[in-house]
């Protein structure tokens, strides 16, 4: 019978702590597998050693045994508690799942037995500004630079902390001071890393709101800029805010030069001469002074699409119906199939949709008739009219089948796409625009076989392919699309629909959830409804890596950007149309019980509400069987490829467990679930009607009256 192991302190033998310090190089050079191999040479040695327990925990978690590896590591945490390196590791884990509350709480236990280990200390850092923990950001970040004074990272990641507190004399006076500490060294080429630090605290004096003192350092940092395209932009913005217009109009002209197309540049020069773009808030000596500017420009700029198209914002009548005569002319010529929706947004005003109307009526009139935009010569004695490619009347056509489509004649529309489906009845365009025609009339069968008519005249085109899916979706013809969709997966892809959810493709999810719902299958529409919301919980998952990664790059414009765009994710209208219908399917699972496999249950409609609770539970007992069933299913595989965990582990992982979404039928609180969603509605689409009515709805059957009085107000009030 061998000894009983020695009880083993921290300190290993100098051959053993060789080793350890092995393993932790071994980690970070992501060399897992002989990482474990020497960790359990020493625990062969020192089995109750806690640190040694807890990497060989972090090993396993990283080959794909993550239950085995935090037992390893909550082991190594029992044998020494007060060990940095234990709880460092801990922290590791809970960061690797997501779970960044407790991986704090783990740093900040490590940091009790360690208070000066930069790697924690940078690491908890990172985890403050993920869960936007501003106050325990700056603090981390001042005991950094207190440790490493002469860190650029550490100086700027301090200015960061206080301009995201909103303080920003004192992320002004951080910036101030590292520069100083610049100056003193020799005199450095200028580099793209200093540039856009001096950028970045021009940005945050514009966002202090004193426009002089960020014009002033603006002129006094020009030299050492290398975007001077972003310095000439912020130089007109701060000019326009501060009401120098004439210097401005300067700036906005100089940018005009370098790209005439950009819209912001032109909506910035008619605002420094007083213009604008609404006619409605305009007098008409603003109106002339804007077509003159404009005429100006678009002599100057006569390539440029925007400066052709904003003069028709500006007139009305006479001087519309000419300018829009000289837009269209070349653009039919030229055949964009996109001129109808370019000129979309000139339909809210009914004067101008009619002109639209009876011009282009005018031009497929003379067209059919003599071949030419113009109206016949009346006499020998006029100048015959310049004839037009045949094109140009299948360009009209098309072009008016839109505009009846927008009005909702859809009989108009039809006819007219019809006659240019006889002209070329090979155009792509054509047969897509008879399907959109046919989608708005109601017929959604007919629209999904034009559609699919289109798609069969390219096949190589991903666009087609992707419309056409939509289109099946939308007439419910859930595994057609799959299979449609699947031609532009991954060609070695076992499951196509699995690929397009590691794609994040929400709108195939959110078209065959409504489909779904549409046939009562609420099973498969909870399953797609909960992958779009994951989906925007990895998006906010990925900007974690951003945080270490601009402060080095000093991508920092771009980086406080990010962190606004990340605040306000679940804003997307993706997710607010995925959790309106989550939350309307979780009220209907309440309202009335469904069968095992999610659909209605006709034979529920008149139960009591005994028998009514009695049935759910039933439906939910058969929604855990059949997840059950499909676990157990998974296990012979897994056991036939014991010899190799990895592999099997990756084709677990793969295959699909739960394809008709039982385990969101099977959940036992539904409003709970329901709740969840609502809350990131209410936060995120307050202005929504349909997001306050839904929050009265789930609140009023918690129970939780104030709030659902709060939204009703809110409602109300929209």
């Amino acid at each position: 019978m061998p000894p009983a192991p020695v009880k083993q302190g921290r300190e290993l033998p100098s051959k053993e702590s060789a080793t350890f310090k092995a393993i932790l190089k071994l980690y970070e050079h992501k060399q897992y597998k002989r990482g474990l191999k020497m960790a359990d040479q020493i625990l062969k040695k020192f089995p109750e050693h806690g640190e040694t327990q807890a990497m060989k925990g972090l090993f396993l978690s990283h080959l794909n045994r993550k239950e085995e590896g935090y037992e390893f590591v909550k082991k190594g945490l029992r044998n020494d508690l007060t060990s940095h390196t234990c709880w460092h590791v801990y922290g590791l884990m809970h960061r690797a799942d997501k779970n960044y509350d407790e991986a704090i709480k783990c740093y900040l236990n490590a940091l009790k037995f360690d208070k000066e280990n930069i790697q924690i200390i940078r690491d908890l850092s990172l985890l403050q500004m993920q869960m936007r923990n501003y106050e325990g950001y700056n603090e981390t970040r001042h005991q950094l630079l207190s440790l490493r004074p002469a860190n650029r990272m550490y100086w700027v990641g301090l200015a960061i902390s206080y301009h995201m507190l909103q303080k920003y004399d004192t992320a002004l006076n951080v910036l101030s001071a590292f520069e100083e500490t610049l100056n003193e060294q020799p005199e450095q080429v200028v580099d793209y890393e200093n540039s856009e630090m001096l950028m970045y605290k021009n940005f945050i004096i514009e966002e202090s709101g004193d426009n002089d003192k960020a014009l002033a350092h603006l002129a006094e940092i020009r030299s050492k800029v290398v975007d001077k395209r972003g310095w000439k932009e912020a130089k007109a913005r701060l000019l326009l805010k501060s009401g120098k217009l004439p210097q401005a109009e300067v700036e906005y002209r100089q940018l005009l030069d370098l790209n005439a197309d950009c819209h912001a540049y032109l909506d910035g020069l008619l605002e420094a001469r007083q213009l604008g773009t609404a006619v409605e808030k305009m007098d008409n000596i603003q109106i002339e002074k804007a077509q003159r500017l404009m005429k100006e420009l678009g002599a100057k700029y006569p390539k440029s699409h925007v400066i052709q198209r904003t003069p028709l914002k500006l007139v009305k009548g006479d001087a519309f119906r000419q300018l829009l005569d000289a837009y269209l002319r070349p653009l039919i010529r030229k055949g964009v199939p996109s001129l109808f929706v370019s000129l979309k947004d000139l339909y809210v005003d009914a004067e101008k949709a009619d002109i639209v109307e009876q011009l282009v009526l005018d031009y497929e009139k003379n067209l059919k008739s003599h071949d030419s935009f113009d109206a016949a010569a009346k006499s020998k004695s006029d100048t015959e009219a310049v004839k037009e490619p045949p094109t140009a009347y299948l360009w009209v056509v098309y072009f008016l089948a839109q505009h009846y489509d927008w009005k909702r004649d859809s009989l108009k529309a039809l006819e007219l796409i019809e006659t240019a489906l006889k002209h070329t009845p090979t155009l792509v365009e054509l047969l897509m625009t008879k399907a959109r025609i046919l989608k708005h009339g109601g017929d959604v069968q007919a629209a999904m076989e034009a559609m699919n008519q289109a798609r069969e005249l390219d096949l190589q085109d991903r666009f087609i392919n992707s419309k056409c899916t939509k289109y099946m979706l939308r007439n419910d013809q859930v595994e057609k699309a799959g299979q449609t969709i699947s031609l532009f997966t991954r060609s070695e892809s076992t499951d196509p629909l699995g690929d397009l959810v590691d794609m994040q493709c929400m709108w195939f999810a959110l078209e065959s959830a409504s489909s779904h719902v549409r046939t009562g299958k609420y099973g498969p529409a909870l399953k797609r409804l909960h992958q779009i919301d994951q989906h925007f919980s990895d998006i906010y998952d990925d900007q974690f890596d951003f945080h270490s990664y601009a402060l080095r790059k000093m991508t920092l414009r771009a980086y406080v950007d990010l962190l606004h765009v990340e605040d306000r994710l679940r804003g997307h209208p993706s997710f607010y149309q995925a959790a309106t219908t989550a939350v309307q399917v979780y009220l209907q699972l309440i309202d009335k019980p469904k069968n095992a496999n999610g659909s209605n249950d006709a034979a529920g409609e008149g139960l009591s509400e005994a028998e009514r609770k009695k049935a759910e539970r039933k439906a939910r007992k058969a929604a855990l069987k059949t997840a059950a069933k499909a676990g157990d299913s998974a296990q012979p595989a897994q056991q036939k490829d014991s010899a190799t965990p990895d592999a099997a582990a990756s084709k677990d992982a793969a295959k699909d467990k739960d394809p008709d979404g039982a385990k969101y039928l099977a959940a036992t609180d539904y409003l709970a679930e329901a709740e969840a969603f609502v809350k990131h509605l209410l936060a995120m689409s307050p202005s929504k009607v349909d997001a306050q009515i839904l929050g009265v709805e789930v609140y009023s059957r918690k129970g939780k009256f104030l709030l659902a009085l709060k939204a009703l107000k809110h409602a109300y009030a929209l």
